[in-house]
This record gives structure tokens, sequence and C-alpha cells, in this order.
């Protein structure tokens, strides 16, 4: 039981990928008091939690409403997560925010920064893949560790900030896409598999 929480946590924190979001916090919170980033990483996990836990508890009623197959889905979301994590591996950049004053936590901080297109498809497909609850409560228990998770990392964003550098920062966040490559790739090859029934 506990080594299924743990795999489904490191899975969550992968899709999450929290370095990644924490240089693009620490650029759209520039100018921000240390008291104001921590308040914001709150409100960020506390956005990740809620909307990760409603897209997987109902995704499977979004796969009977519109009639798609999983594995179709799989394949699908596994390619939007694939070029999300090409364009994070490749360092591009990030979504920026024309007026400052404006308040970032949901967008794009929460979505798409931290619940992307990607990570919307992965929760999808995990959601109509497990139907049993006891899994379903592991997952959840997953999604709500790898939000705090996520949290952590952007409230400690000024000691990371100190301690790794904008190019130590880029750098960790290219290997976190690299490994959402590896994640999507599965996912479509899971996919295909299942639809050709090889």
């Amino acid at each position: 039981m506990l080594t299924e929480l743990f795999s489904l946590y490191l899975k969550m924190l992968v899709l999450y990928s929290p370095f990644f979001v924490l240089s693009c916090f620490i650029s759209l919170t520039l100018g921000y008091t240390r008291k104001e980033r921590k308040v914001l990483a709150c409100k960020v996990a506390l956005g990740t939690v809620i909307a990760s836990s409603l897209l997987y508890l109902f995704g499977q009623h979004i796969f009977s409403l519109f009639g798609i197959t999983i594995d179709a889905f799989r394949i699908g979301a596994g390619s939007v997560l694939f070029i999300s994590a090409l364009g994070m591996a490749q360092g591009k950049p990030v979504v920026q925010v024309e007026n400052q004053q404006q308040d970032v936590t949901i967008v794009p901080l929460t979505i798409p920064l931290t619940v992307g297109p990607g990570t919307i498809g992965a929760l999808l497909v995990m959601s109509a893949g497990q139907p049993h609850w006891d899994i379903r409560l592991l997952a959840l228990a997953a999604i709500v560790l790898a939000s705090i998770t996520v949290g952590l990392v952007l409230y400690l964003s000024d000691l990371f900030e100190h301690l790794l550098g904008e190019q130590g920062l880029q750098i960790v966040s290219r290997l976190m896409g690299l490994f959402v490559c590896a994640l999507a790739a599965q996912i479509i090859f899971t996919g295909v598999k299942n639809y050709l029934v090889l």
C-alpha cells in the first residue's frame, strides 16, 4: 500500500514539475515581499489540490459523456504532455503576465503551469484506469501530498533561488522536462499497445 502511494506520489510530482513551476513563480513574483510569496505558495498548493482532485474524481464521466475510448485519450493526452514537456526540456520562455498587479494564483500558476493540458489528460486517464475505490483514495492522497510538495517548494522559493541561482533552476527544470517526456512516451505507448491489442 505504501509502495503504491509512493509510486503515485512520484508520478504526480513529475507531472506537476515543481522546479519548472518554481522558476515561473520566481519570475512572476518579482517585487513581491517574502510574506506575499509565502501566501501565494499556499494558495497555489490549495488550487492544485482542488483542480486535480476534481479532474481525477470526475474523469470517468467525461469519457462516457463524449464517447471517447481510454486508449484514444491516452494517445492524445500523452502527445499533449510530450509537447509541453519538450518545451520545458528546451527551456522555452514561460507565460508572462502583462499586469503585475493581477492575481496570478489560478492563472497562470495553478492552471496552466502546475496543472497544464498534459497533466489534465494524465489525470483523466488515471481516473478512468482505476475503477476501485481503494486505489482511487490512494491516488487522491498522492495528489494531496504532491500538491503540498509543490506548495512547499514555492514556499521556500527564496531559499531555492539563493541556493540554485537562475542557471541551477533552469538545469533542474530541464531535467524535470526530460522525466515528463519519458512519462508522456509511456502513456502514448500504453495507449497504442492497447488500441492495437498487441
